[in-house]
């Protein structure tokens, strides 16, 4: 049984037959979701979905993409909603992103909202490794923790996340022979300190890559990963879901 740490099943094409996509996803053990919001506008869609499922698990946040439209009042509205979800997410940094300055002021406010709710963080970190580390450490982010989404970094800064507190997640990426950093990371970190997602509709295994992401193609990740640390699925399966619960305990 799987736990999906990422995965917007607000979005088209999976909300559009969100039935039959779960449907498929717990054909293949796949028991629970948590999905991240992007935008101001996800939260009340994303609430809905929570509330009509318990497998799903909503988190609330702002992604670094929307920085430039976020104001004071949009954070007060995420103070007032973040009790209601697992998770403060999706937030980080990203530097192939305009307006650096901004990010940074989203980042340490939804951090701080987290704190103040006791909630961990869904990270999204891209090209921006060492700056993410700088600021969860002064903001003391390692009091809540949370998961590091679908981490393309280095080994080394793997292992920073991790004594930060963070689990780092697998992706789609694992299964992609030249995603060199990720084969690296489900190889070498300590299996207690991993869990997996699929981020679908996005980050699609190699072996459906000119399709949408499904739900149900979890299993894909989990497979890989057990090839790489040449162990059980079963393994896999238990290690990741038990840690996807301590890291996430309103999970």
């Amino acid at each position: 049984m799987f736990v999906d740490t990422h995965c917007h099943l607000n979005l088209p094409p999976i909300s559009e037959q969100l039935d039959l996509m779960l449907e498929e996803a717990r054909a293949n053990g796949i028991f629970k979701w948590i999905v991240p919001s992007v935008q101001v506008d996800d939260w009340q869609n994303i609430l809905t979905l929570g509330v009509s499922d318990s497998s799903i698990r909503p988190a609330f946040g702002i992604h670094p993409l929307h920085a430039s439209d976020i104001n004071k009042k949009d954070l007060q509205e995420l103070d007032k909603i973040a009790q209601q979800g697992v998770a403060i997410g999706e937030i980080g940094l990203d530097g192939t992103l305009p307006n650096v300055d901004k990010q940074e002021w989203l980042f340490r406010e939804q951090l701080r909202i987290g704190k103040r709710h006791n909630l961990p963080s869904l990270i999204h970190c891209r090209k921006a490794f060492g700056r993410t580390i700088q600021i969860l450490k002064e903001e003391g982010a390692g009091q809540t923790g949370g998961i590091m989404h679908s981490f393309s970094g280095s080994l080394e800064s793997a292992i920073e996340f991790a004594r930060l507190g963070f689990a780092i997640s697998l992706s789609g990426t694992i299964t992609r022979k030249n995603a060199s950093r990720p084969l690296l990371i489900a190889a070498k970190l300590p299996l207690e300190q991993l869990v997996i997602e699929t981020d679908a509709p996005y980050l699609t295994p190699i072996s459906h890559y000119t399709t949408p992401n499904h739900p149900a193609w979890l299993l894909e990740v989990a497979l890989r990963a057990a090839e790489i640390r040449s162990c059980s699925i079963e393994k896999i399966a238990e290690a990741t879901t038990a840690n996807a619960n301590r890291f996430i305990p309103k999970l």
